[in-house]
């Protein structure tokens, strides 16, 4: 059964593109295929050349429903459509086609009052903390601003995404052929949270050393959507 899972939001600058990435990017090492999904006009579409991924351009309406249309269609694959920022209209169409909405806010209390009225406009959604910081002394800031504010909605928390500069890496147009562990470990890290909210356990082996082998030894999914597949749409 495919799945879509959208990065959307009213505030911009919380790494919605980024975390898009890094989610498929966790997702190919966990052994899944998936797909990151453009929407935002203002970015260029990247080649999927070097990635554990397809990428796919969707940003117009058309194209939109052109691509989810063939992601339902494709067993066991995985969407992750990019929202982009400050788009209301599209936010609410993105939230329709979603199996899981993620909604990334960063520690400052503009995007945490921003990320609060999303959670209570969109019910299902879950609020990703994004680019955390890691020094302890912010850690702890940002971590009781976000009890304070958003203590209502606790149970609708991810895991913070830490902030990592080597993120940056997978939204070159060729990315390097090897990329840091610490970012590997975190988009690992991400992808298992949301593959936990879909009851969906990692593709690959889970045993230790085994585990490992399979993820350095995968090849990257193709980079064209296979025909073919017998449609297992949810929606």
């Amino acid at each position: 059964m495919s799945r879509i899972i959208c990065i959307i939001g009213n505030k911009g600058g919380t790494g919605k593109t980024t975390l898009s990435h890094m989610l498929c990017q966790g997702l190919g090492l966990l052994g899944h295929r998936s797909a990151c999904v453009l929407t935002d006009t203002s970015r260029e579409p990247l080649t999927p050349d070097g990635r554990r991924y397809v990428t796919a351009d969707a940003r117009t309406p058309e194209a939109l429903h052109k691509v989810v249309g063939k992601l339902r269609t494709m067993q066991g694959w995985i969407g992750v459509i990019d929202g982009g920022g400050n788009r209301a209209e599209v936010d609410r169409t993105l939230n329709g086609l979603a199996d899981i909405v993620l909604l990334p806010f960063r520690e400052s209390h503009e995007d945490l009052r921003t990320v609060l009225r999303d959670l209570q406009d969109f019910s299902h959604a879950y609020g990703l903390p994004s680019q955390w910081p890691t020094n302890a002394w912010a850690r702890d800031a940002a971590d009781r601003a976000v009890a304070q504010i958003l203590g209502e909605h606790k149970h609708r928390l991810l895991l913070p995404v830490p902030s990592l500069s080597a993120s940056k890496q997978l939204l070159q147009k060729s990315i390097p052929e090897g990329l840091p562990s610490n970012l590997g470990n975190a988009c690992r890290a991400l992808a298992r949270q949301v593959l936990d909210i879909l009851e969906v356990g990692d593709a690959a082996s889970t045993s230790g050393s085994s585990r490992e082998h399979s993820e350095a030894a995968a090849s990257p999914p193709p980079t064209v959507l296979p025909e073919g597949y017998a449609s297992t749409a949810r929606h």
